[in-house]
């Protein structure tokens, strides 16, 4: 989920009755997480009720879908959530999922709307198995809203909109040469060290729309803690943030800003939680692979926690078989090398782009990280020795001299090419020549070309391209050459022939 920053939701029915199985409650709290961390619902509902939970699909189908806050929270006491509606924002939806909740939603000019109020001032509730859902009236007010939500249990609130004023990021790191620059980090970040993140921020009408105030990580299960990072503006909406130290435990990105073309301030966080890890892993990956070819990826490990059996597990996009070593037994703070090898199938067309991810997974569960790999499938090349063509035979004998009787009489051409031992030829097409081109079956070693054309058409030239790009051309032209040029005399015979004359005479 991390990986891919995909976001998803559980829709669980409770069964009951003996015959059929039901969802424990240790089962559902492993969806619930899986759930939370992905910035999706879990939500539990009787069978009977599941048309009416399908809302919630409808919500997170919609496009340009914005995340305003997300909190996980363990429950106990009454809690209040403040957070910030701008202008922009369209079909704001508030999320709750719990048991036995409460919650009272109020409004910047302080308008409150309590759970039992199905149809409010503020909004409409629907409260269906675990959900409560609000989706606030079309005429919203901007400013700072407050949900005050009890409950004894553990809960999640999230809110949400439509809108274009959003970002998207990735961790980063540096590095150097002659073209130096920044690079995406796959997986998770180190626990207690410093980190580099690169946002790009789009506004209602482009980056220059908006004013970011501040950027953050904040916890997901705390009440306001951000870890604050310092901003480098790299133009075009692009921003680099460094902090000093990531912090523990399931975190959020978290923007602050000014929206200029109303005037007010926005917040947004990213929807997928990121949480740190004491794992490492490294692997280096040639670029490229050929079809029933097998490529060697070594990887390494490394854990800055306890020693022991970690789990490995290696997948990728495509299906491609591979092998790897299901575990590594680490040493803390030292590297466990492993290899894995995939084989793209022989039939596998060239250009075939891979995706690659190998996870390492501490024996309790409790630790793991993953490191994403690209590669394409790419063919060998071999053949650089462009198709060959000979013409055979020419038949031009009853084309006119005069080109103005051109348009009754036909001229013919034929040719015979091969790619001799290279790939084969795929295609022949004419270039210049108004008229016919045929030929053989490609597959035969050698083809038969025939060109039929009408005498005014006097050039013809085809191409023949072989199955990895290379080009040989056949070209002939029955235009008749001119007659031979009258004989010019120099200036300096000229004056002898003069001078012979004068000197002739008597």
């Amino acid at each position: 989920i991390r990986s891919t920053k995909s976001t998803v939701s559980f829709f669980m029915t409770t069964a009951y009755g003996r015959r059929r199985r039901s969802v424990t409650a240790a089962s559902f709290e492993d969806y619930k997480d899986l759930a939370v961390a992905s910035g999706g619902q879990a939500i539990q509902v009787s069978k009977a009720e599941l048309p009416m939970a399908t809302d919630v699909i409808l919500d997170t189908s919609t496009s340009a879908l914005v995340t305003v806050l997300h909190k996980a929270w363990k429950g106990d006491t009454a809690e209040t959530f403040p957070f910030m509606l701008d202008e922009s924002l369209k079909a704001v939806t508030i999320y709750i999922t719990g048991t036995s909740i409460t919650f009272t939603l109020t409004n910047p000019a302080g308008v409150s709307q309590n759970y039992d109020e199905a149809k409010g001032k503020l909004g409409v509730i629907q409260t269906v198995g675990n959900l409560n859902r609000i989706r606030l009236n079309p005429d919203k007010q901007s400013g700072t809203w407050q949900i005050r939500i009890g409950s004894v249990h553990p809960y999640t609130l999230k809110v949400t909109g439509q809108s274009t004023i959003t970002f998207i990021y990735d961790f980063v790191e540096k590095f150097g040469g002659p073209h130096s620059g920044y690079a995406v980090l796959s997986g998770r970040p180190q626990a207690g060290q410093p980190a580099t993140l690169m946002l790009s921020v789009l506004g209602r009408k482009g980056p220059s729309s908006v004013t970011v105030k501040d950027i953050g990580l904040l916890i997901v299960s705390s009440r306001d803690e951000v870890t604050n990072g310092s901003m480098t503006d790299l133009g075009k909406g692009d921003i680099l943030v460094t902090v000093d130290k990531v912090p523990e435990g399931e975190f959020v990105v978290v923007l602050r800003g000014l929206d200029k073309l109303s005037n007010s301030e926005f917040q947004r966080q990213s929807t997928t939680q990121m949480s740190v890890s004491k794992l490492h892993i490294q692997a280096l990956v040639s670029s490229s692979v050929e079809p029933g070819k097998t490529l060697m990826v070594p990887f390494h490990v490394m854990t800055q926690g306890g020693g022991g059996s970690y789990t490995i597990n290696a997948r990728n996009d495509k299906g491609f078989p591979m092998t790897f070593p299901d575990s590594l037994v680490l040493v803390t703070e030292q590297y466990g090398n492993a290899t894995l090898t995939i084989t793209p199938p022989a039939s596998t067309e060239s250009g075939t782009d891979v995706t690659l991810t190998i996870d390492a997974k501490s024996s309790s569960g409790a630790d793991s990280n993953y490191v994403i790999l690209r590669l394409s499938v790419v063919t060998k090349i071999t053949d650089f020795v462009q198709p060959q063509c000979e013409v055979v035979n020419v038949f031009a004998d009853d084309c006119p001299e005069d080109q103005s009787q051109c348009g009754h009489f036909q001229w013919e051409l034929s040719a015979n090419l091969t790619d001799g031992n290279g790939t084969g030829i795929e295609r022949i097409s004419l270039r210049q020549g108004a008229g016919i081109l045929s030929h053989s079956s490609l597959t035969a070693p050698n083809i038969e070309a025939h060109y039929n054309a009408s005498c005014c058409s006097q050039i013809v030239e085809f191409v023949a391209v072989d199955k990895v790009g290379n080009v040989g051309k056949c070209y002939h032209s029955i235009k008749r050459s001119d007659a031979s040029p009258a004989v010019t005399l120099s200036p300096p015979l000229w004056l002898c022939l003069l001078v012979s004359i004068f000197v002739a005479r008597p």
